[in-house]
């Protein structure tokens, strides 16, 4: 059974990160096209050629901002207009441009890589990727180190998101959001609902499933179906060989309607997906545009995956203190929990539960937003992979996705 969301929320026990492993690599190119594929994104990586250097800082004389981030993932009124950003920009004076042109993490890596490599100016002067994809940007030296003075309200992080192990203390980097990965439904067409990620491979549902293009929310929760701890160090290639070979008989045999960033948002609006796996967040997003409760999330019964949108000043931004005064902006927990009231998913700001208890009530009981500790023991951090790992896993998953 599909395990139901308790009432007491309490925000202290967010998340814990995986650990980093230290497996052999066993098959470690394992696959048609794998080690072409695996050479092509080990070229993304830094030549050695040495590292970019920060930007001259003018943040003092241009109080400007950009910021490129994920669709559905701040607060907007009926105009357009995004509330908590009017109201930074009264405060401060800095005017945000604020850009929604995150899809996936590794289109939007593909567009910019080229000049944080060399430590150009990408359009942005921060941006909210995926923990792992961050991690990969600290490990090429692509992003500037925060100052902690300009971010006062840094106190206010959950003290479980502080040290992860690719940015002990967060001096480079500081969370958005976190979120779940889990399945959906269209509860017109499917009233009985879903239970596991096996569901999704029904008969009657060929064609109207559509799965994630971030690789380890798919493969994860595939890999837990198969009773896989993807949070933990003793498993590789082989298990995720199992896991990729389910993923692809499904595309093959036209189960999978398409492996899909945010996009496959309109496949379950018009009607061309009515089931899938999905980010927790999204679904409340797609039933306030469908006027009511029309989709339903649940993390299935094997477990779901827990992931973190983490804000980062790449090398050639210019203004890493205007970004740095945003950060602090939305860690005050009024605003936090004004955010967290319209994306639905789980806030890094402690305090901001208080808030949206007073404000709220029916949010701050939101376990999609304030977990507990049992709705957490159901979610899984997929393991922090090295670059062979990263490299493997990717390249099989691409080549799974580009047959879809």
């Amino acid at each position: 059974m599909v395990r139901s969301l308790p009432e007491d929320p309490i925000i202290r026990q967010l998340v814990v990160q995986a650990r980093r492993s230290q497996l052999s690599r066993r098959h470690l190119l394992q696959g048609a096209g794998v080690g072409a594929t695996a050479l092509a994104l080990a070229a993304c990586a830094p030549s050695g050629s040495g590292a970019p250097k920060p930007a001259e800082d003018i943040s003092d004389t241009d109080k400007t901002l950009t910021w490129s981030n994920w669709p559905a993932y701040i607060d907007e009124d009926d105009d357009g207009n995004y509330p908590t950003l009017v109201r930074f920009t009264e405060q401060t004076g800095i005017e945000v441009d604020y850009k929604v042109d995150i899809d996936d993490n590794n289109t939007y890596y593909g567009t910019i890589k080229d000049q944080l490599a060399l430590g150009q100016a990408t359009g942005a002067d921060t941006f909210c990727l995926t923990e792992w994809m961050v991690a990969r940007l600290i490990r090429f030296g692509y992003v500037q180190d925060l100052d902690a003075a300009n971010i006062p309200n840094k106190k206010n992080l959950a003290p479980a998101l502080l040290n992860p192990d690719f940015d002990p203390g967060r001096e480079k980097s500081l969370p958005w959001q976190n979120g779940f990965a889990g399945i959906a439904w269209d509860t017109d067409v499917l009233p009985d609902g879903l239970e596991s990620v096996d569901d999704l491979w029904k008969p009657e549902l060929k064609g109207k499933v559509t799965v994630l293009s971030e690789m380890r929310d798919t493969m994860g929760l595939i890999l837990l179906s198969q009773g896989v701890d993807i949070s933990g160090a003793d498993w590789g290639m082989d298990e995720f060989a199992a896991a990729i070979e389910v993923l692809e008989q499904h595309v093959t045999s036209g189960q999978i309607l398409g492996i899909k960033g945010n996009e496959y948002l309109e496949d379950f609006a018009s009607g061309n997906a009515i089931a899938g796996i999905v980010w927790s967040g999204d679904i409340t997003a797609a039933n306030l545009e469908a006027g009511y409760e029309k989709f339903k999330f649940a993390l299935p019964d094997s477990g779901g995956t827990l992931w973190g949108d983490t804000f980062v000043v790449p090398m050639g931004s210019p203004r890493k203190k205007n970004a740095e005064t945003l950060m602090n902006y939305y860690y005050e927990p009024e605003v936090a929990a004004e955010v967290a009231a319209w994306v639905n998913y789980i806030t890094p700001v402690v305090g901001a539960q208080e808030v949206a208890a007073e404000l709220y009530p029916e949010l701050a009981e939101n376990q999609l937003i304030f977990p507990n500790a049992e709705t957490l023991s159901n979610a899984h951090i997929f393991r922090t992979l090295d670059s062979a790992d990263d490299q493997a896993f990717n390249a099989e998953f691409q080549r799974v996705k580009l047959g879809a």
